[in-house]
């Protein structure tokens, strides 16, 4: 397995120093600074090669100090510079390689390359069709196909944003166990459900005066949505009677 990057403080250092972690245990370690990670997230980045825990011998994950602090590199790439895990895996063996590797915060796009955004003026990520298609490994027929079904759209600019990569990320690995995009249009439509409750909720204050409390309302959606995302998880898991290591 890569190691880790040397540099930076990883999250949660002084819960790192004993013995290897579960997967429950690295997810409170890491939501100190990464709040929105889920261990569904961590699966999936491991699904993707960029962490690879140990097994015993009945299938359980051990999480080394180092995988955590991996995991937390990761995280800030996605978090920090908007690069989808492809740049981050070529990013990390770059740095195990001992070569330079600066990362370029991902924002406007020209000529279908990502161009960096100042940093004192940093802007939402803005993903070109060919990176997401190369993200997502997968062609222009499907991607339509995605399209078609509502699960991915372009903004007005023809470009995408940073979700986007995640949503294709994750139709790519459902696929793998048969799941077609077709099947997925019913979680799209509860997706959406979801979304419009929270709205009423927060749009009181998206249509305030004052920018404090129209701040305010952008951290209470971020809030909402993650409940709401954590809620469906553990009802799927409930319907399904899952029980997570």
């Amino acid at each position: 397995m890569l190691r880790t990057p040397r540099g930076g403080a990883g999250p949660g250092t002084a819960a790192l120093d004993g013995d290897p972690m579960s997967i429950g245990t690295v997810l409170n370690v890491l939501r100190d600074e990464f709040p929105e990670v889920t261990i569904s997230k961590i699966r999936f980045l491991e699904s993707e090669g960029l962490v690879e825990p140990q097994r015993t011998p009945s299938g359980y994950r051990k999480f080394s100090a180092r995988d955590v602090e991996r995991l937390g590199h990761v995280l800030r790439m996605q978090r920090d510079h908007y690069l989808p895990l492809k740049v981050i895996r070529e990013h990390l063996d770059a740095m195990e390689r001992g070569e330079a590797a600066p990362l370029l915060t991902v924002g406007r796009q020209r000529d279908g390359e990502a161009v960096p955004e100042p940093s004192e003026a940093p802007t939402a990520a803005r993903i070109g069709r060919a990176e997401l298609l190369a993200a997502a490994g997968i062609d222009e027929d499907e991607l339509r196909e995605w399209e078609s079904y509502g699960l991915v759209a372009p903004l007005a600019e023809g470009v995408y944003d940073a979700e986007a990569a995640t949503v294709v990320a994750l139709v790519a690995e459902l696929g793998r166990f048969g799941i077609e995009p077709r099947h997925l249009r019913v979680m799209k439509a509860a997706a959406d459900r979801e979304a419009g409750l929270v709205d009423q909720v927060v749009a009181p204050l998206r249509r305030h005066r004052n920018p404090q409390t129209r701040a305010h309302a952008e951290a209470r959606a971020k809030e909402l949505a993650d409940l709401a995302v954590r809620l469906h998880a553990a009802l799927v898991r409930s319907a399904l009677g899952v029980r997570l290591p």
